[in-house]
């Protein structure tokens, strides 16, 4: 597996009002156009962004639940596919995004998760 670049950074934040206003007024990103249909907003950072979802998931807790929505870190790679295998050879879990998109999470040892996609 190539990863190629670090592509988001997706926070849970409880008021989105409030997020915001620190992420877009106190730091003063620029916050960006988003075609997702639940609460959050995206905003960029150079060639990174930051994902703020309003939190309805506790994160990891049932593989069941849509692992997108919960924090975690995006990466690049230059083919997803190998990837996947590469996942799936090491016994490690995958999740295809639900938004139908080409891109699939995973957890690490400590469940955090990890979205490759490739770009």
């Amino acid at each position: 597996m190539q990863i190629t670049q670090s592509l988001h950074t997706a926070i849970l934040v409880t008021d989105l009002e409030r997020s915001e206003q620190f992420y877009g007024k106190v730091l003063g990103l620029s916050k960006i156009n988003r075609s997702l249909n639940y609460p959050g907003a995206w905003y960029q950072v150079g060639n990174y962004q930051i994902h703020l979802i309003v939190a309805t998931i506790v994160p990891t807790e049932n593989p069941n639940e849509k692992w997108g929505r919960n924090p975690h870190v995006a990466f690049s790679v230059a083919d997803l596919d190998t990837a996947k295998q590469e996942l799936l050879n090491y016994n490690y879990l995958i999740q295809t995004s639900a938004s139908g998109r080409a891109a699939l999470f995973t957890q690490d040892p400590d469940g955090n998760i990890i979205e490759m996609s490739q770009e």
